[in-house]
């Protein structure tokens, strides 16, 4: 038990440890708002490595300690919206089996970009903001195919 939970924080550690890499540098894709999500590769490492509720322990308490170290309550309140329903989806992508490793990151992608875009929609009372959403879901599935293979390689050699 306390392996595993050692395991755990060390997987948070790395998770925060890529998201504050993508606070200093921030990865220009000359599109407003798109990142890399290079924390993901953790989340998605973690849905193959983990039971269901340790990786999203894992992705969760990730998310609350960078809004809180480095955010503000409305990054906080977009990551939460963007990780959670990524995190559902990414999980019944994987449960269902229809998807590679690499199709259930790209489906994270997607996801994280449209619960940031509801939540952003919610919180402003303004529906005009999903007109982003196309550019966002080409980013979503172009970065989630990059995550994905990160996440594949590891968890191939994870095993090992």
């Amino acid at each position: 038990m306390s392996k595993k939970v050692a395991r755990m924080g060390v997987f948070i550690a790395l998770a925060m440890i890529f998201s504050y890499i993508e606070v200093l540098i921030p990865f220009n894709f000359g599109i407003p708002g798109v990142k890399l999500g290079i924390a993901n590769i953790v989340t998605v490492t973690s849905l193959y490595i983990f039971s269901t509720g340790e990786a999203f322990g894992i992705s969760v308490i990730r998310i609350v300690l960078m809004g809180i170290l480095f955010g503000n309550g409305m990054s906080l309140l977009y990551s939460l919206a963007g990780g959670l329903l990524s995190f559902l989806a990414m999980w019944l992508g994987k449960k269902t089996n229809w998807f590679s490793i690499m199709g259930v990151s790209m489906t994270g992608g997607v996801f994280h970009n449209v619960g940031q875009i509801l939540a952003v929609m919610l919180v402003m009372k303004n529906t005009m903001f999903v007109a982003y959403l196309p550019v966002l879901l080409v980013a979503g599935l172009v970065t989630g195919y990059l995550i994905g293979f990160l996440a594949n390689v590891i968890v191939d050699n994870y095993s090992r």
